[in-house]
């Protein structure tokens, strides 16, 4: 279900594309601020690319980026050792309980997201630019 105010909707793992299990995977982005949301892409082997951002669930100003909702199911599921992927746009973001991104979680995201959709860690890396 789509939230009217941020245009996020909670997006299933299985709808995802097939090559995501097939190939190793490359996460990168250029940012490192200290955004809601950084933008990034996750890359395979061949020509495939998915746009893939990590958004900070917790920022509340100057706006909520996510619904009350949303945000307790981030929560809830970074608990439980899992994590919210959220759509709008076209777009894929891994929810993480923040308010202020850190490559150390993001990290921590990118793994839950790799177990989310059945993929080994050790089939994903991390490219940060500084």
């Amino acid at each position: 279900m789509t939230d009217p105010a941020s245009g996020w909707s909670v997006a299933d793992p299985f709808d995802l594309p097939e090559w995501l299990g097939a190939e190793e995977l490359r996460w990168t982005t250029k940012e490192t601020g200290s955004a809601a949301l950084i933008e990034g892409r996750l890359t395979g082997d061949g020509d495939h690319e998915l746009g893939l951002d990590m958004l900070c669930a917790d920022v509340a100003f100057p706006a909520t980026v996510v619904s009350e909702q949303q945000r307790h199911d981030v929560h809830q599921a970074w608990h439980f050792g899992q994590v919210l992927i959220l759509v709008r746009d076209g777009r894929h973001a891994v929810a993480v309980p923040l308010t202020r991104w850190d490559a150390d979680t993001g990290c921590e995201a990118l793994r839950r997201f790799a177990k989310a959709i059945g993929v080994p860690p050790s089939q994903l890396s991390v490219v940060l630019r500084l």
